[in-house]
């Protein structure tokens, strides 16, 4: 006798976003472009966001941290030099197959140092809402 209390996993189960189906319709800097992946709306997730993040040679984001998130770049092409702390005072570069994590509240600001490469990463984050919150730090 079939459970009737049985998740229905072909409307619960795994999920695919296609590369096509990714949503630009995000925070944008210029230079810089993010797209949404994994998200309530295109695939169900409650806990986690994913995406993706391009940023073009020679560009870099804004001083930001994104509040009580965790963050992870997974860098898949070129390299990406990450800034952080109360002045950006402290930095890391990485490169594809490098992943970074920033902690909640980390004042920090993404880099592509190159002239001529673009440099892109996947991003992860353990919340849903588009939390970034400029600071204002010279330099």
């Amino acid at each position: 006798m079939p459970d009737t209390q049985a998740p229905h996993w072909k409307e619960n189960g795994v999920r695919i976003v296609k590369a096509g189906q990714l949503d630009t319709n995000t925070t944008q800097t210029p230079g810089m472009t993010r797209a949404a992946a994994i998200t309530h709306q295109s695939a169900g997730a409650n806990k986690l966001w994913a995406g993706t993040m391009l940023v073009e040679p020679g560009h870099e984001s804004s001083a930001h941290h994104h509040g009580e998130m965790e963050t992870i770049l997974y860098v898949t092409r070129g390299r990406m030099l990450l800034l952080w702390g109360d002045q950006l005072e402290f930095s890391v570069e990485a490169g594809p197959g490098d992943f970074l994590f920033v902690p909640p509240h980390v004042p920090h600001r993404e880099i592509n140092p190159s002239t001529d490469e673009p440099a892109e990463a996947i991003v992860v984050r353990d919340g849903q809402e588009p939390i970034v919150v400029g600071v204002n730090i010279k330099g």
